[in-house]
């Protein structure tokens, strides 16, 4: 590093860290407002998407009365005289004259002028071959308009797109949805200290977070390919700019590793300056993770991409992921700003001042409690493997036994249910 640059490195000035609750907020108004375009897609390919408008029904659900069951559609009263099938698929005509029934499957249409269903299982033949049983009280088919009326309006805009919502919409009619696609990620690794493969020796680290912040990202619903992937990066400004530069020219989100900071081998915030990026949040009043920063580059067409500067210290990553990445990828998408559950702590947890604190624990669901975890210092990863989520531990207080505090979830597989 020459002199020149480490003197101009001495002299950054850096701005006092946003509040992590700010932060929060402001990440994800900046995507929102930067949401991904929407776009059609087939039923059968928006799996992961999002949608751009609320799911409505083109129809009445169910569309026509269908048979809750087999057995005799029947007029009037009793015994009834057989004059026809009913299957499923069929249009039948209308059921003209008392005393008369129709055998009717499962699922069919139920005809007109029918005033009840006998259950194939509860009826009898009479010795001239017609149907004798007893209807029950409650009709034994579903009437139109019963899950939904036409136009009423099912999942807002919004929802994550998974199965359940695909056979949804097929029920409703649809062929195609409005959707918002998977945002595009990238992570370039630096640090010269890293080793890619076998353990840690002679001074050089293994590096865990280019395997993991994929997978983590995915699970927030982001493409990354192997391609995307790329590290150590040289521990120079021009391999940083480099670098960041063309994972720019395909992703919506490049995160980083290490380089937060400001020191001699720390490139990241004049490569962000060289290229042209604003700052969106740069610090952050959390720990651990402190050193984190989001940024936003705006080219002429007006396309939007992100930043997202991950501290060193994998622990310190993860952190950064949940407090600036999740919230931003929620906008980028069009889905509300992600609520965070809570939890009654089981145990105490320190507060770091006036810092807010996220704490590792496990969670325990059918009691609804939060257990602190053990090895829990930003450059592990042992505590982070056993946890669910955070604890949040908001500035200037501890965290009491018995105290309900919000809780930061881990991602899970796009499409799972939170807890």
């Amino acid at each position: 590093m020459s002199t020149e640059t480490a003197s101009a490195a001495e002299q950054v000035a850096v701005p006092p860290p946003a509040g992590w609750e700010e932060a929060r907020s402001r990440v994800y108004a900046v995507g929102l407002a930067a949401a991904l375009p929407a776009v059609s897609r087939p039923l059968a390919d928006a799996d992961g998407h999002t949608l751009a408008e609320p799911l409505a029904t083109r129809t009445d659900l169910p569309a026509f009365p269908t048979s809750s069951v087999d057995g005799w559609a029947v007029r009037g009263g009793g015994p009834w005289r057989i004059v026809g099938r009913v299957l499923a698929g069929g249009n039948p005509p209308p059921l003209a004259e008392d005393g008369t029934t129709v055998e009717i499957a499962t699922g069919a249409m139920v005809p007109d002028g029918v005033t009840a269903i006998v259950r194939v299982e509860e009826s009898t033949r009479t010795a001239d071959g017609r149907i004798a049983g007893t209807p029950r009280p409650s009709p034994e088919w579903r009437r139109p308009g019963e899950e939904a009326y036409a136009g009423e309006e099912l999942l807002p805009a919004g929802t994550p797109v998974d199965p359940a919502v695909i056979g949804l919409a097929a029920s409703c009619g649809h062929d195609a949805l409005r959707v918002r696609r998977p945002p595009r990620a990238a992570l370039l690794v630096f640090g010269d200290e890293l080793l890619t493969s076998g353990p840690p020796a002679d001074g050089r680290v293994r590096d865990a977070l280019g395997p993991a912040v994929p997978a983590w990202l995915r699970r927030y619903g982001c493409q990354v390919r192997p391609a995307d992937v790329v590290g150590p990066v040289a521990d120079t400004l021009p391999a940083h700019v480099a670098a960041l530069r063309a994972a720019l020219t395909t992703a919506d989100l490049v995160c980083t590793t290490g380089g937060t900071m400001h020191g001699p081998v720390d490139h990241l915030h004049p490569t962000l300056e060289a290229l042209g990026a604003d700052y969106v949040v740069n610090t952050v009043a959390v720990r651990p993770g402190f050193p984190m920063l989001l940024a936003r580059l705006a080219d002429p067409d007006g396309r939007v991409r992100f930043v997202a500067g991950l501290p060193g210290n994998p622990q310190s990553a993860i952190v950064a992921l949940v407090s600036l990445v999740a919230p931003l990828l929620a906008g980028l998408q069009g889905r509300p700003m992600p609520a965070l559950p809570h939890a009654t702590l089981a145990e105490p947890v320190p507060g770091r001042g006036d810092h807010t604190h996220l704490a590792l624990v496990r969670l325990d669901r059918a009691a609804g409690t939060a257990h602190p975890v053990r090895h829990v210092g930003s450059a592990m990863l042992r505590g982070l493997a056993g946890a669910d989520g955070f604890a949040v531990i908001r500035p200037g207080t501890t965290g009491e036994p018995g105290a309900r505090v919000p809780v930061v979830p881990l991602p899970l597989f796009p499409g799972e249910r939170s807890w």
